[in-house]
């Protein structure tokens, strides 16, 4: 049986789906009872409720496992002691392949949750657990996409001149797939999945408009404009963890392009990675279906 953590998160709908496609048995982990009503939704017959914190739940849920993807919380204050205490429960239970989903350039600590997912990546590396590490360039999300598509306007909370690699999380959670089914091939190493492209905003609006079919235009906001996009009913002055996140991302890549190489996630997946403007296409055309 394989857990996932964070199962009903951004990777986790994607990852917990094709899991069961191929066939393999599945634990999920989330924080709520609508989320496990989500996924058992999706046929997840095994599923925890309760705080990724809580010794007692991480124990019950590394039992009997075969493998873990772990999924730090990126904007959980106790990310980090989340992931140093799944990698201690999994070596205690004797889990066989421990997957962690880091992030790309995980060395660069001026970003908090870069720092973070370091520390995590080298409790894994001391943990004599067998591992893959995953490390996604930035994610293209819809949630970045709707500004655009409900205002004509395509918002960045970084300098717009600077350039990004992104990666679809359906490429990420295909490779996860694989890690996840075939340890011994992937057991011991590290790749970075990036897609083709080094864009700036201004290029970025280009490839939306071009789906569009409509010019929009392109707006610098602050780190805490966007946090209310991201925290949604949360009150960004009750979430500090979460605003040093964000605004050591708007800090980091206003002064320094953010970049990667798409060849090992080509390799991986044995084709061309989804491009930003396929990306594009397909939210554009679920948006207007659910919209007419």
């Amino acid at each position: 049986m394989i857990l996932v953590t964070a199962a009903n998160g951004n990777q986790g709908r994607m990852l917990v789906p094709k899991l069961i496609a191929a066939g393999e048995p599945v634990r999920a982990l989330v924080q709520s009872e609508a989320s496990a009503a989500h996924l058992r939704a999706l046929g997840v017959d095994d599923v925890l409720v309760g705080d990724a914190a809580d010794p007692r739940l991480i124990a019950q849920a590394v039992d009997g496992i075969r493998a873990i993807y772990h999924v730090g919380p990126t904007l959980h204050p106790d990310e980090r002691g989340m992931g140093f205490a799944i990698i201690d429960a999994a070596r205690a239970a004797g889990v066989e392949h421990f997957v962690f989903s880091s992030v790309l350039h995980s060395i660069v600590t001026d970003l908090v949750q870069h720092e973070i997912k370091r520390d995590v990546e080298e409790r894994l590396l001391s943990s004599d657990l067998e591992f893959t590490i995953l490390q996604p360039s930035n994610f293209m999300l819809p949630l970045k996409l709707r500004p655009a598509f409900e205002r004509g306007v395509f918002e960045l909370s970084w300098s717009l001149d600077r350039r990004q690699s992104l990666v679809d999380l359906d490429d990420v959670t295909d490779v996860a797939v694989m890690t996840l089914s075939d340890p011994e091939r992937h057991a011991g190493a590290t790749y970075e999945l990036v897609a083709p492209g080094r864009f700036t905003a201004f290029e970025l609006r280009d490839v939306i408009a071009g789906v569009m079919g409509r010019s929009i235009d392109v707006r610098e906001i602050d780190a805490d404009t966007y946090a209310r996009a991201w925290l949604g009913e949360r009150d960004p002055a009750d979430a500090p963890h979460q605003l040093a996140v964000l605004r050591s991302i708007s800090a980091r890549y206003s002064a320094h392009d953010f970049i990667g190489n798409p060849n090992v996630l080509t390799w991986l997946l044995g084709r061309q990675p989804t491009s930003y403007e396929t990306f594009v296409t397909r939210e554009w055309n679920s948006f207007t279906q659910s919209t007419t």
